[in-house]
């Protein structure tokens, strides 16, 4: 991992370097490593974990509250290079399975339309590989923004956009990127949880695109495909995802828990759909 000076940090986090040494002495925080000379240096971790405080203290809370909530999500931070590699490396990971991608975007879009029937004040987490997936859907990703409390997007656009609150943000990612071989839609609220992750497999009929997918409605899972979308998102909108993060830290899990089978059948009928095909 690289190590940083504290100039360093301070440049990445606006924070000054003498307000980084007293939060140490007087929080016991950050607690950087010590170079044979007695330089401190600092993790890619703890600049995360800075950028974390920083936004808690914009929202009123004070130093020490805000440090204590920002450690406490040192966890959501990765360093897998995509929701689906995140879920599937978990401790408790879920089981993919193959869908092609008419299942996949049947799926997707039930999760959608149930998001936007029922789902107050979701955030909501997109990536469709290429731009021109996601404009056949974004219709539906602007009607979820307007009762939203974020909605961000991946695909190949050219440029960042982050707009109005109440517009999808759209965060570019390269074909090359892991991201851009990835197929997600995942919605997090207070009421409702629903995540599909799909991984694009490499197939020689390029008409038939088959992915590595997981879905489920375990809340716990759900938010850590939010947590892990919104810290991929710091590397082009890293106010965006310091505003997410923020805001998934605040909610409770959603309240309705579905019965431990409900995930297992719905991927047993998925599967018999599929092969259908």
């Amino acid at each position: 991992m690289k190590k940083l000076a504290i100039k360093d940090v301070a440049e990445q986090t606006g924070v000054a370097a003498g307000t980084i040494r007293m939060w140490e002495q007087r929080y016991g925080f950050p607690e950087p490593a010590r170079t044979a000379s007695g330089y401190r240096m600092y993790s890619e971790e703890d600049v995360a974990t800075i950028r974390r405080v920083v936004a808690f203290r914009d929202r009123g809370l004070s130093v020490p509250a805000a440090l204590e909530r920002a450690r406490a999500q040192e966890g959501t931070t990765t360093d897998r290079a995509s929701i689906f590699a995140a879920l599937v490396a978990a401790d408790a990971p879920v089981r993919p399975q193959r869908l092609s991608k008419p299942t996949l975007v049947a799926l997707s879009r039930a999760i959608e339309e149930e998001a936007m029937a029922r789902a107050a004040g979701p955030v909501v987490i997109g990536a469709f590989q290429d731009e021109r997936n996601y404009r056949a859907v974004e219709h539906r990703y602007r009607r979820m923004a307007r009762v939203a409390d974020a909605v961000g997007v991946f695909a190949t656009f050219d440029a960042l956009r982050v707009g109005e609150e109440d517009e999808p943000a759209e965060i570019p990612v390269g074909t090359a990127d892991a991201l851009g071989h990835e197929w997600a839609v995942v919605v997090d609220a207070p009421g409702f949880a629903a995540a599909l992750v799909g991984w694009e497999t490499p197939t020689e009929d390029e008409g038939q695109k088959i992915f590595e997918a997981v879905w489920t409605m375990d809340p716990t899972v759900v938010r850590r495909a939010a947590q892990v979308g919104a810290t991929l998102a710091a590397r082009q909108a890293p106010e965006w995802s310091e505003h997410v993060i923020g805001l998934l830290a605040d909610r409770p899990l959603a309240v309705e828990v579905p019965t431990p089978g409900l995930t297992a059948v719905t991927n047993r009928m998925l599967g018999f759909l599929d092969a259908a095909r």
